[in-house]
């Protein structure tokens, strides 16, 4: 299924509230969140035998990975609301 079918109404939802673009990024990150969730609750259980107390390394690599993506993000979002604030200044 298509991730367009599978969370239409939340994409209709942020469309609508931010904008085409601004409102696939933040179902983007609301994906990315629920991924991370669930990458630490498997962390939780597979723990890395050289490091207790911690998730494994594929574990901890895929959190990073997630973060990071998720930064680059919302770094998008804040670039694209400040071009829209600089075009209603200038408007």
């Amino acid at each position: 299924m298509s991730v367009f079918d599978d969370r239409q109404e939340e994409l209709e939802r942020y469309e609508f509230m931010m904008g085409p673009e601004r409102g696939r990024l933040a179902v983007s990150l609301d994906l990315l969140t629920d991924a991370l969730a669930f990458a630490g609750q498997h962390g939780v259980y597979c723990q890395s035998a050289r490091q207790p107390g911690k998730p494994a390394m594929d574990v901890q690599i895929i959190m990073q990975n997630i973060t990071g993506a998720k930064e680059l993000i919302a770094s998008v979002m804040e670039e694209l609301r400040q071009q829209r604030e600089e075009r209603r200044r200038t408007e």
